[in-house]
């Protein structure tokens, strides 16, 4: 299984840029939901969902969900 974060707005897929994109294979997996979760809650998203994707039969799993820091609650750089 396949654990990554989705927008829950748009279900585009973080990368590992910390860009968005619509294609699966470019999102950027995480080894446990924790982590994943832990990572979302420190971007600049809004509303966010930890999903598992089974490669073998394209079923996705809502594992947990949340809200990060926000675009406009994200620190300056």
């Amino acid at each position: 299984m396949n654990i990554l974060i989705e927008n829950a707005d748009n279900q585009q897929y973080l990368t590992g840029d910390h860009l968005w994109t619509k294609v699966l294979a470019d999102g950027q997996h995480f080894s446990k939901t924790g982590t994943a979760f832990e990572a979302a809650k420190k971007s600049a998203i809004g509303k966010f969902n930890i999903v598992g994707y089974i490669p073998e039969t394209r079923q996705f799993i809502n594992l947990d969900h949340g809200h990060g820091r926000g675009p406009t609650e994200a620190v300056p750089a």
